[in-house]
This record gives structure tokens, sequence and C-alpha cells, in this order.
């Protein structure tokens, strides 16, 4: 059909998951109630990046995707040897199908490796949370995002501070698009499913009276004394109010390997990790957050739950700047911790365009 748009869509790791989905509801909504407006055909590329169950497969139930059109399982590996194999199975792919835009998400490998797939065989790229910088190049994340951006024709961004730092960049207005934050298009569809989760009675915790920890980056877990620190930081909270505290399975493997005693801390809910409506249950009803987690920032940022992120920088300021969300240190964790308990139970604003209809902004923006 000469007036159907062909999208295909990338997802890698589970924030992706969460992206993509309001994108193929946008998609279906506006097939299904036909008129005169432009119609679309719609490709799902899964490229296996997270091949573990719990940390892939019950993102697409929940979130009501179907199974992916394409799955690459490429799986782990170092960052070269994940990329090549997401570039090597993926340019027949999208050879193959020829889409009109290649819509990726996000900072994963897997964004900047479709993204120069596509780039050099001439196809269109859209970059939907486009413009976000933590200015440390030591993150994997923020190369994949210069690189992703550098190549794309159409820079889909969450936040004002995103424009701002891709105009810095020497992009062309034309480029830029301002559509909002797509992570709480899906928050705010899952977000009765999420109430009705029942993981507060499953893990044993009240409405406000917990904090909800999660773990994961490399920073973090991989070095001994870090791990070893933040452990002990959160035993010292968990005698003060119980903390959930799901296990990533990287976090997992270090507390093993270092000997890091877990058993026999009252108050510590050491679980396996949680399903996304779980985590936002978890997110909107926790008293605190402690976090390395970019989602996590956004997702109290709409809830005004106070949030710690134990980092050095976020590529997300606005959490910072109007949301809930402070950044924290080995150095300053107690003393923060302290704080946000004596502070107010709900903080910050929500930020511009953080209502829902994102994903509507991106498709009007890719016709």
């Amino acid at each position: 059909m000469a007036d159907e748009l062909k999208l295909m869509f990338v997802a890698a790791a589970r924030p992706n998951f969460m992206k993509v989905a309001p994108l193929l509801k946008a998609v279906a909504r506006r097939n299904a109630t036909g008129g005169a407006g432009r119609r679309f055909r719609s490709c799902l590329v899964h490229t296996g990046q997270h091949y573990d169950a719990k940390m892939s497969d019950i993102f697409f139930t929940e979130l009501g995707i179907a199974a992916p059109d394409v799955n690459l399982e490429v799986g782990s590996g170092s960052h070269a040897v994940q990329t090549a194999n997401v570039m090597l199975r993926f340019e027949p792919v999208v050879e193959r199908e020829r889409p009109d835009w290649l819509v990726v998400v996000g900072d994963v490998n897997s964004t900047m490796a479709c993204t120069l797939v596509a780039a050099k065989l001439g196809l269109r790229v859209a970059h939907v949370e486009a413009g976000l910088r933590s200015y440390d190049r030591q993150m994997p994340e923020e190369i994949n995002r210069i690189v992703t951006d550098g190549l794309a024709d159409l820079l889909l961004t969450p936040s004002a501070d995103a424009d701002e730092n891709l105009r810095r960049e020497g992009a062309a207005p034309e480029r830029i698009r301002l559509v909002g934050n797509i992570m709480i298009d899906s928050l705010i569809d899952n977000l009765a499913a999420a109430r009705n989760s029942g993981v507060l009675a499953r893990t044993g915790v009240q409405a406000g009276e917990f904090a909800y920890a999660t773990l994961h980056r490399p920073g973090n877990v991989d070095d001994r004394a870090s791990l070893t620190a933040i452990f002990e930081e959160f035993r010292r909270l968990a005698a003060r109010i119980p903390v959930v505290f799901p296990l990533h399975p990287r976090t997992r493997k270090m507390l093993a390997e270092f000997q890091i005693p877990t058993a026999d801390t009252p108050g510590l809910r050491l679980v396996d990790p949680v399903g996304y409506h779980d985590s936002l249950c978890l997110a909107e009803n926790a008293r605190l957050v402690v976090t390395d987690s970019g989602g996590l920032q956004e997702e109290t940022t709409y809830f005004r739950t106070p949030c710690l992120t134990l980092r050095p920088n976020t590529e997300r300021p606005v959490t910072i700047t109007l949301g809930s969300n402070r950044l924290t240190s080995l150095a300053t964790l107690r003393a923060d911790v302290e704080a946000s308990l004596a502070g107010p139970a709900r903080r910050g604003v929500i930020p511009p365009f953080w209502e829902g209809r994102t994903a509507d902004r991106v498709l009007d923006a890719l016709t």
C-alpha cells in the first residue's frame, strides 16, 4: 500500500520492552480506527541481548507484547562481541524487510549496533530517548547514546535538557523533536495492574514503610569493597525499615563470588528479579528507593517517591532538577538515607510531557 508506513522496532534489554510496548499499541490503535490517516505495518526485532527468562520473557507477557517477529538470540559477551553479533545477525533481517523507519530506543549495545547497520544501508533511523547525556564516557551506555544520536535521522527527546544537549553537539534543529518520556506511557498503561500485583503482601511490607533497592551496574557490584560496603548499608537500613532487594543475576553472582554473607539479616528481603508490575508497585509505595537504575529514576519521579541514585552522575538530570531523585555515593549514602527518611514522603514535581501521550507524538513525527 502506498500510504502504509513500515516500521521496524528493536528491543534488546529489560527497559527496552517498556519503551517499545506503547509504540506497538499506538500503531495497533491507529490502524484499528481507520479513517484517512496513514496506516502502519510494524515488525518487532528482539536481539536477545537479555536472554534470562526472568529478565526478558516476563516483560513480554506483562506488557501484552506479542512474540517478536524476529529473535536474533545474541546472548552475552564482551561489548565488542555482543555489538558485532548484533550487527552480523541484524543486517540480513533489515535488508530483507527494508523498513521505512528503523525505530531504536534507549542506549544498550543493540541500540547502537542496529543504528549503525541501518545507517550504512541508507535506511532512516529514529531514536526514542535521544539526547540524554551523563557526560561520563566510562559508561558504555554513554558511548552508545553519542554514536546513535550522531547517525539517527530523527532525534526524539524526552525532555528539554536533551534538546539542549543535541543542539550543543551540533545536531540540526529539524532532526530534533521533543516528544516526552515513553517510559511514562508504559507506567500509566500498567498502573492498575501494578496496584493489584500483590507484591507488598508477598514480601511482607506495608505501603510507605519499606525501602526498595536495586543494584546491577559494574561500578557498584563488580568491586568487592564497593559491594561489601553497599550491602552493609542495606543491612543498617533494614534494621530500621524492611528493605525489598530483588537480586539482579549479576549482583547475585558477585555476592557469591565475593563470599559476602546474605543470610540472617532481619528486615532484608532478598528476592528474585521482579516483573514490571511488581517493580512499579514497589516504586510507588516505597518510603525510599535506592538504585543505580535509569528507569527507576524516572518512575520514582512520576510517583514523587524519594530516590537515591548510587552513581556519580545521571543522564536524566530532569529527575533531579524537577523530580524526587538525588545522586548519592558510598561516602554519603548513610547521611543521604537519614536525610531522606527525615524529609517528606513525597517530593518534586512531574516534568512536562510525562503524561502518557508520547507514543502518539512519536508516530506523528515519523509521518
